[in-house]
């Protein structure tokens, strides 16, 4: 049971060590050839030698991956939390019109928001219907 477990432990190792040498960006072609025919073709000797040679930085390498799929699940999440993109000035401006012919804002109101809209310059967070945007907001 034990020789059994050390068996299958080095075949574990194995796959990782042949994913890192394919996961690292700095060696070029001719080292991941070289080291990936030592691993192959001496595979006892191969695999402790790789360790022992490049077994800290193996580490490191993973780290590496795994803190940049962090962040790219993390910029997913932020980028389909935020929900829809913010409207066009178009589709404010249609807003606008229905609210000042609807009544719930004067012409006044419609103007200054107008001009927030048309110069770009959006205030913090978006009136509630009925309410009038104001410019200080």
């Amino acid at each position: 049971m034990f020789w059994f477990f050390l068996w299958i432990l080095w075949f574990i190792l194995l796959f990782r060590l042949l994913t890192d040498i394919f996961r690292d960006k700095e060696m070029n072609g001719w080292g991941k050839a070289g080291w990936l025919a030592f691993v192959i073709l001496l595979p006892f000797l191969g695999v402790l030698v790789y360790v022992i040679a490049r077994g800290k930085n193996m580490g490191r390498r993973e780290i590496a991956q795994a803190r940049d799929q962090q962040r790219e699940f993390d910029a997913y999440i932020r980028e389909t939390a935020s929900g829809a993109a913010r409207p066009s000035s178009a589709e404010e401006l249609t807003r606008l019109s229905d609210l000042r012919s609807a009544g719930h804002i004067t012409d006044e109101e419609f103007e200054r928001a107008k001009a927030l809209v048309l110069s770009d310059d959006k205030p913090a967070a978006s009136p509630a219907p009925g309410e009038p945007p104001t410019p200080g907001r």
